[in-house]
């Protein structure tokens, strides 16, 4: 398990909703939104200089603008401490 999923099973994330991360898009487990915001983490992880606008507007549409900016900002935070765990050698 690495560092992030630690850090969620200690904030009461449960196993099962881990294990089904690898399936977002289709798990019955997550709501609509969450899976929007799946998406973004995926799309921002694999290309950080660009958000589909479809993914963009989708979670504002759902939700809101401070809570768009707040995922983002989330995204980008947990992606570079993925890097910096990963390039020190840092495990859970």
């Amino acid at each position: 398990m690495d560092v992030h999923g630690a850090l969620a099973k200690r904030l009461g994330v449960d196993e099962e909703a881990l294990h089904d991360l690898s399936s977002y898009a289709t798990s019955s487990r997550f709501s609509e939104l969450e899976r929007v915001a799946l998406a973004a983490a995926v799309a921002l992880t694999r290309e950080p200089r660009a958000l589909p606008e479809n993914l963009r507007s989708a979670f504002v549409t759902m939700s809101d603008r401070d809570a768009f900016e707040e995922l983002v900002a989330t995204i980008g935070l947990f992606n570079y401490l993925t890097r910096l765990h990963n390039g020190c050698g840092i495990i859970a």
